[in-house]
């Protein structure tokens, strides 16, 4: 269940809850209270709250956490400090919401098995506020026989209502989102998933299509049936539409990897780590939310999402390194590596999309290791049209899901290159992996339509401890990006 996220109204120092959030920054010899903490500073007296906070060892660390009681200084019983780190210019503000997201978080996180909380860090940035302090209280207990502690269910924050309201919005496709990724495979496979995004769509009003592997066949997506052959669970492609109103402004396809669970296929994985592939469907998820997020904005832009959903496993029916598929779009590929699955499914999707005449496309797959190699776990490596490229990849920093802009480098397409297909689905040469799927990726792309490739391998699952207000498991990245996107859109 998400926290629930309120306007705060009345003095701090008077909630009603179980504690109150102040922010604190790293001075030059001592720590100093943040924006918003005036209030509940005066209530313990003229510089009694900083001394009290500097003798249990608080610093104002970014993302240090730090509580005391209050002695009836205020209402609530328990005060807690949250560090932001070292002064940040006022004028860099996408780096001081992402320091109030991240502190916020934290806080939200170290008050698990508290009902409520006030957050003053809104004073800085309240969607800031608000979003990390949902984001950072989630926790996936559904296979769990004892919950534990459970997780703060409410919080106050400080400032603007309206952005609270939609930052409540907003971190709620992500909780939603997370919840799919961490599901697991053995519950979420291809027909199961296509009923819990029917299900989320249909809820807010958008349009559903399923098709089952019979209508696959029908239609020759090839790629997507290839790569689900060897699985008894059949795929699936979902599409999900939001109208945009009665004048949308902009008309987006969304396309995002759903693969269920990853075991490469005939080209088998090692062992190890191989549960993660538990969340290779993070772009499914993170597209299908989406698309219901700008329906509940009721946001003036048109979107639909194809997503296509295979699980892809080794059997006596699955497809081999050899084969030859034919993909929607009419184009053949040989198969060198069955692992290399991912972007098969994509092509027969992005194809399909690109029918429906869009504006432009973004598409969204844990697509390959060499993200990972080349970016590391949590920044995202973002391909495609310069244009719309680096404009993803800068509201991506903004929002606190760092990207970055890659190329597409014409050299690297020779290495796809097939003996005989029109193209190969991996590429000759070791180097420039993730480059070498943007490029697969492009030739399923229309001349002219402008698109973006995000590939999320790293930062959709987190599998060390939990930061900021970013949990262990799924991540929900990027969904807070693509809601940015649709929101200039809906500006424009």
């Amino acid at each position: 269940m998400s926290t629930e996220l309120l306007p705060a109204t009345g003095p701090a120092g008077s909630a009603d809850v179980e504690a109150v959030i102040v922010g604190l920054v790293q001075g030059e010899s001592a720590p100093e209270l943040a924006d918003g903490a005036a209030e509940v500073a005066a209530a313990f007296g003229e510089g009694r709250l900083i001394e009290l906070l500097s003798a249990v060892g608080a610093t104002g660390k970014a993302e240090e956490i730090v509580k005391i009681p209050t002695g009836g200084a205020i209402t609530a019983p328990l005060l807690v400090a949250a560090g932001l780190g070292k002064p940040v210019d006022d004028g860099d503000r996408a780096v001081l919401a992402e320091r109030v997201r991240r502190a916020s978080g934290a806080a939200a996180r170290a008050l698990a098995g508290k009902a409520s909380a006030r957050n003053t860090l809104g004073a800085i940035d309240a969607a800031a506020a608000g979003e990390g302090s949902v984001l950072g209280a989630y926790t996936f207990s559904e296979y769990r026989s004892s919950d534990g502690k459970a997780p703060l269910s409410r919080v106050e924050v400080d400032g603007d209502a309206a952005a609270i309201e939609r930052a409540a919005t907003v971190a709620a496709a992500v909780v939603a989102a997370r919840d799919l990724i961490n599901t697991p495979p053995n519950d979420l496979y291809p027909a199961t998933f296509a009923e819990r995004a029917a299900a989320l769509a249909t809820e807010a009003g958008v349009a559903v299509e399923v098709l089952d592997e019979k209508a696959l066949a029908d239609g020759g997506y090839g790629g997507i049936l290839g790569v689900g052959q060897g699985s008894t669970r059949p795929p699936r492609l979902v599409r999900l539409t939001w109208s945009g109103g009665d004048a949308p402004r902009a008309k987006v396809a969304l396309v995002g990897k759903g693969i269920t669970f990853d075991t490469g296929g005939i080209s088998i994985k090692p062992a190890a780590n191989m549960d993660h592939m538990t969340s290779d469907m993070s772009g499914a998820a993170a597209v299908i939310v989406t698309t219901v997020l700008a329906a509940r904005l009721n946001l003036p832009v048109a979107v639909t999402a194809t997503v296509p959903m295979a699980e892809n496993l080794p059997s006596g029916s699955a497809y081999r390194p050899g084969d030859v598929l034919r993909m929607y779009s009419g184009k053949t590929v040989e198969v060198l590596n069955t692992d290399a699955e991912g972007r098969l499914i994509l092509a027969d999707a992005i194809a399909r999309a690109a029918e429906d005449s869009p504006d432009l496309l973004v598409e969204v797959s844990t697509l390959t290791g060499a993200q990972q190699v080349a970016l590391g776990m949590r920044t995202a490596g973002v391909m495609g049209s310069d244009e719309l490229r680096d404009r993803i990849a800068a509201l991506g920093r903004a929002v606190g899901e760092d990207a970055w802009a890659m190329p597409l480098p014409e050299h690297l397409r020779e290495g796809l290159d097939s003996r005989i297909a029109d193209i190969a689905n991996a590429a000759s040469a070791r180097w420039g992996g993730m480059l070498s799927a943007g490029i697969f990726l492009r030739e399923f792309v229309p001349a002219g339509l402008p698109w973006a490739h995000i590939d999320i391998a790293g930062p959709s699952f987190n599998s060390n401890s939990p930061w900021g207000y970013t949990p262990k498991g799924g991540t929900g990245v990027p969904v807070r990006t693509l809601a940015a996107l649709l929101q200039e859109l809906a500006e424009a």
